[in-house]
């Protein structure tokens, strides 16, 4: 990675993390992207990019043919004058299940916690970037992309902006349909515990096998629960394949789209500076009508918000950055 500014990869221990149910490390690297001619002395914006379901913080950095690191694509933008010179922090979400959403949960850790209470604060006083919330972006692809709608919607006081690539909304499309399949794959499994030990190993893939570990993911960190074994509540009988209306009320509760129902988080919404929210006419996990559905509720709410469309589906789209970063620097440099 050739770089003209720095890259530091800062080890963070988390108070939140530790004890975690998954057992997962308290201790995570997290890089830090500083701008050519970077002075602490100054103030600079910060974007704060989360990784998509199984990325980790150095998923960002992973070398790809004919493309860019995340910071490479950062600094060439900050160089073709699309962009102010900025900081990039780079949250961890992975977990032993394959990610967090960045939402608190008894089954999974407090990782919405850990980055607004921890991080986030970290960052600003080490590196002296985002010291309001004007000057902060959470931006994010897939369940990134989601991360970023829910912690903006949530902490506007944290956060001005909100760059929603490809993100998980309207739940009945981009998980419902997977039920079935992850039902089968679990009870093929012998139960959800066994299930869970599978993960991760060698030589087991395939369309199916993805949508349980998905399927178990989200419900660990949408319906946690005390009283199951294993600490969460499927949305579904796994023996029958019969939906659990009540379970299931529980995950729409942290859809983006119904979201937007709650008084409270639309009047959140209305205090950011800006939202832009895209997605692929090709998403393989229909997502580009949670987005459309999702835009349409916030613009009935007098919510401005920048809605944009390619035609591509939802993998290696990164180059989709360029796009959304360009529409955030035209903003950012009047402010």
């Amino acid at each position: 990675m050739t770089l003209r500014g720095q890259l530091q990869i800062e080890k963070f221990h988390s108070r939140c993390l530790e004890g975690n149910r998954l057992g997962d490390a308290a201790d995570r690297d997290i890089p830090v992207y500083l701008p050519p001619g970077y002075v602490a002395a100054r103030e600079w914006p910060l974007l704060v990019i989360l990784a998509g379901f199984t990325g980790s913080s150095l998923s960002h950095l992973n070398w790809m043919p004919w493309g860019e690191t995340m910071p490479e694509r950062i600094e060439r933008l900050i160089g073709e004058r699309k962009i102010p010179p900025c900081v990039a922090v780079f949250p961890d979400p992975f977990t032993r299940l394959g990610g967090s959403q960045y939402l608190n949960s008894r089954a999974v850790g407090d990782y919405e916690d850990h980055l607004t209470g921890e991080l986030l604060p970290w960052v600003r006083e080490k590196y002296n970037a985002g010291r309001n919330a004007p000057q902060t972006v959470v931006a994010g692809k897939s369940s990134g992309g989601y991360g970023a709608f829910v912690l903006a919607a949530r902490h506007p006081d944290l956060f001005g902006w909100m760059i929603v690539h490809s993100g998980d909304a309207y739940f009945d499309y981009c998980y419902l349909v997977d039920f079935p399949a992850a039902a089968g794959e679990i009870r093929k499994a012998g139960g959800v515990a066994e299930f869970i030990k599978k993960i991760g190993q060698p030589g087991i893939s395939g369309k199916a096998h993805f949508a349980a570990v998905n399927t178990i993911a989200m419900a660990a960190c949408y319906s946690p629960s005390e009283a199951s074994p294993w600490g969460f509540d499927l949305p579904f009988d796994f023996e029958t394949g019969e939906l659990k209306a009540d379970v299931w009320a529980r995950w729409l509760a942290h859809d983006p789209v119904r979201m937007t129902q709650r008084a409270e988080i639309v009047e959140n919404l209305k205090k950011l500076k800006g939202i832009y929210i895209e997605c692929g006419t090709r998403d393989e996990f229909n997502l580009q009508w949670g987005a459309r559905i999702l835009v349409k509720k916030l613009r009935a709410a007098r919510i401005t918000v920048e809605h944009r469309e390619f035609d591509d589906g939802h993998m290696n789209v990164h180059y989709r950055y360029d796009e959304s970063l360009s529409w955030l620097g035209e903003r950012l440099s009047v402010l």
